[in-house]
């Protein structure tokens, strides 16, 4: 008896992870239907953290909440008008104040799913920089979640060694001198201290995998494809 209510309540536990993983893949996909570079970019920034929290010791379900957290770091960006996430110019003083709600407005879309509780808090702040010039609430040092803190790296990372409408990629040595250049002040030390020990080749190795992965789900129902990174 005891046995058969084991096999239940696991059953019952793999329906709802489910459910649950279901839910996380739907708001994925919501977001990518406004920016056709939003999943490449997540999911670059998700292998990105993980990686550099796998070098400061973070495993387990510690590690999974960072990876959900900086896969869904831009939700809230459902909120933000076309006219402003889209466009094409520089963003005025007041569109750039409708922009910076974005990390609030990710973290009330999550607010009712209670497996995402750490990971809506990466969500919330992952605007936020070490020296507590960042937003939403100009948190700093360690009162900043360490995902966050983490993918703040990561993010700064992608963002330079990726190609954009106004500029190249930046080559990896100009994108590590930059962060180096802010260690302390816009990222946390122990990361940058982390983020070094990562050779050039192993940072192009992964976003060469996620790229693969990217263009072998082009042709499919592409976000299931998503569960094996998240999970």
């Amino acid at each position: 008896m005891l046995t058969e209510k084991a096999q239940e309540v696991e059953q019952l536990f793999g329906e709802l992870e489910e459910t649950y993983q279901t839910t996380l893949e739907s708001l994925v996909a919501a977001l990518d239907q406004r920016d056709a570079e939003t999943q490449g970019h997540s999911l670059r920034v998700v292998e990105f953290t993980s990686e550099i929290s796998m070098v400061l010791g973070v495993r387990g379900s510690e590690l999974t909440n960072i990876r959900r957290g900086a896969l869904l770091h831009d939700v809230g960006k459902i909120g933000i008008p076309d006219s402003i996430l889209l466009k094409p110019a520089k963003l005025t003083s007041d569109e750039w104040t409708v922009m910076r709600t974005h990390p609030e407005k990710g973290f009330r879309i999550l607010s009712e799913i209670k497996f995402l509780d750490i990971a809506r808090d990466i969500v919330l702040s992952h605007q936020e920089k070490f020296d507590g010039t960042g937003y939403p609430r100009n948190l700093a040092g360690d009162g900043i979640p360490i995902g966050a803190r983490i993918f703040a790296v990561a993010d700064t990372f992608d963002a330079m060694t990726s190609d954009r409408p106004y500029r190249a990629a930046l080559p990896y040595e100009a994108s590590r001198q930059e962060i180096l250049d802010w260690d302390g002040r816009q990222f946390d030390p122990q990361v940058v201290k982390a983020f070094l020990r990562i050779t050039p080749e192993r940072w192009l190795e992964i976003r060469r995998d996620v790229e693969r992965r990217v263009r072998e789900a082009a042709g499919k129902l592409r976000i299931p494809a998503l569960s094996a990174l998240i999970r």
